[in-house]
């Protein structure tokens, strides 16, 4: 299975609720008091109208995604732990510089996917429920429903620790399905049957086809 049969699909669904939930952050990100939830909340808000009213956006501007989704989009994730999560135990296997490639490919690969997910969003709604945590607690679920016409409310849940830099992602669940997860299955496939440099350079190879149309 490619990477990109891999990862589309389920990005696809990904992206509405995970581009939506990161765009434009400049002053929550520097705010580490800022609640959890309410910096879901806040920024899916924000986006959604991001989207709604850019012209160059609707008509289809890849490139001004794709700049979006890195400038604004992915700082907030922690992907050393992310790319850890979603090799699982062939994280060890790797050399520091071999974690070093993988994690940049791996940042890579989501700005493009995150991008064409993006560039498919369409009218929809999202519900922010409460969050259950304590004030002291350091590592939260975050619950939002993205509500669509004619279909079952899509579930998103967004784990998220707090760390020196403000509130970060390492792991997101749509529909009860994980994305490091989904990819650790890719990543350790590929590992066994060719090593880690093969997966590094099928990310490479991957993110140097670009996006594409439609993609």
């Amino acid at each position: 299975m490619s990477l990109r049969t891999f990862a589309e699909p389920f990005l696809r669904v990904l992206g509405l609720g995970l581009g939506a939930l990161w765009v434009a952050v400049a002053q929550a990100q520097a705010d580490a008091a800022v609640a959890p939830d309410a910096l879901v909340k806040d920024v899916t808000l924000e986006v959604v109208e991001i989207i709604a009213k850019d012209k160059e956006i609707k008509s289809g501007d890849r490139a001004k995604l794709i700049q979006v989704v890195d400038a604004k989009v992915l700082p907030h994730f922690n992907f050393n732990a992310m790319t850890a999560l979603a090799m699982g135990q062939s994280w060890r296997k790797a050399t520091p510089e071999q974690k070093k490639r993988l994690t940049e490919e791996f940042r890579i690969l989501l700005v493009r996917t995150y991008a064409s997910a993006l560039a498919a969003y369409s009218e929809q709604r999202f519900e922010f429920l409460p969050l259950r945590a304590r004030p002291t607690d350091t590592d939260v679920t975050v619950h939002v429903r993205v509500i669509q016409p004619g279909a079952q409310p899509m579930p998103i849940d967004y784990s998220m620790e707090k760390t020196a830099a403000g509130w970060k992602a390492y792991d997101v669940m749509v529909g009860g399905v994980s994305l490091v997860a989904n990819y650790r299955t890719e990543f350790n496939a590929t590992v066994r049957q060719s090593g880690v440099d093969a997966l590094i350079q099928a990310l490479a190879a991957k993110n140097a086809a670009g996006p594409g149309p439609g993609r």
